[in-house]
């Protein structure tokens, strides 16, 4: 290597560059990290766990599992390596119980016919760091019988958009976790803050808000508000069909074949509505002449 060569190889690693030649060597772990996630109506919910095997590192022991290598009524670290991570990105309840939003380690005590979760202000780290002091809640749950898990694993096998079952699955056991939110309230909240800070000429934020809302029947007055929002900044098919509707809804029938008919004499107005909208409207429209 000629000396101007190797001055340039030398400016390089001073300054830090040349990963390759920094990087480190990296082996595939017996218990693999894995991230698992779910978003239950408008609440993110993620858990970060390391995935033991039944037959351990070799893949051929034979272990017995609960109430040896996981012991009965001692706390466990819920997988492997370090703290398993549950975190929620909005206020939830675990089994009924209230739970802030933020993240936490999730530790159990086995046991053959009931389990305690706890849910403890230590995130991450190593599970031998564990102080119950540091308990933010605790909740008795049943395990079940369920087909056989080599992996360990925690899934997310029901759920509604206010509601969630967590499962713990390792060997031929399953330990299922409630979760609620109330979406309902969530949304509203993010809603008038979405409102608020919506541009002057965005009408589709406010009719997003209206739409769930009414369909969900919740806070009709805040829906309300919210619809005449979006048709005080431009009306459209979407926003004027969806005032008609209301006004079915609320017995108007006349006011709302009004509006009827002002939606589908914009539907070929941008935004364009969907043929289907326009049919399924027209349908309505002689549903309610016919009612009044």
């Amino acid at each position: 290597m000629c000396k101007r060569s190797a001055g340039f190889l030398a400016i390089l690693l001073a300054v830090g560059w040349a990963p390759a030649v920094r990087a480190q060597l990296q082996a595939p772990a017996p218990s693999p990290n894995a991230t698992v996630s779910q978003t239950v109506g408008v609440t993110k919910v993620e858990v970060v766990y390391s995935r033991p095997h039944v037959k351990g590192p070799t893949r051929k022991e034979e272990r017995v599992i609960w109430g040896k290598l996981v012991p009965y009524d001692q706390i466990w670290r819920t997988g492997a390596n370090a703290v398993t991570k549950f975190t929620v990105d909005t206020d939830v309840t675990v089994e009924g119980e209230k739970l802030a939003s933020g993240s936490y380690g999730l530790f159990t005590i086995p046991g053959k016919t009931e389990w305690t979760v706890i849910l403890n202000k230590q995130a991450t780290g190593s599970p031998a760091d564990y102080e119950a002091e540091a308990d933010v809640l605790r909740v008795k749950v049943k395990p079940e019988a369920t087909e056989m898990h080599e992996l360990f694993t925690i899934g997310f096998p029901q759920m509604t958009s206010n509601s969630a079952v967590m499962t713990l699955e390792w060997e031929k056991l399953s330990v299922p976790i409630h979760l609620a939110v109330d979406t309902k309230a969530l949304f509203l909240a993010n809603a008038k803050e979405a409102v608020a800070r919506a541009k002057p000429d965005d009408w589709r934020t406010p009719l997003t808000a209206a739409r769930y809302l009414y369909d969900n029947k919740y806070a009709p007055a805040d829906a309300a508000v919210f619809l005449d929002k979006s048709l005080s900044v431009k009306e459209t098919f979407a926003n004027l069909s969806t005032k008609a509707g209301v006004l079915a809804g609320e017995g108007k029938k006349k006011e709302a074949v009004a509006a009827g008919q002002k939606a589908l004499a914009m539907k070929d107005a941008e935004p364009k509505p969907s043929p289907e909208a326009v049919a399924d409207l027209e349908k309505k429209l002689a549903e309610w002449k016919a009612a009044r």
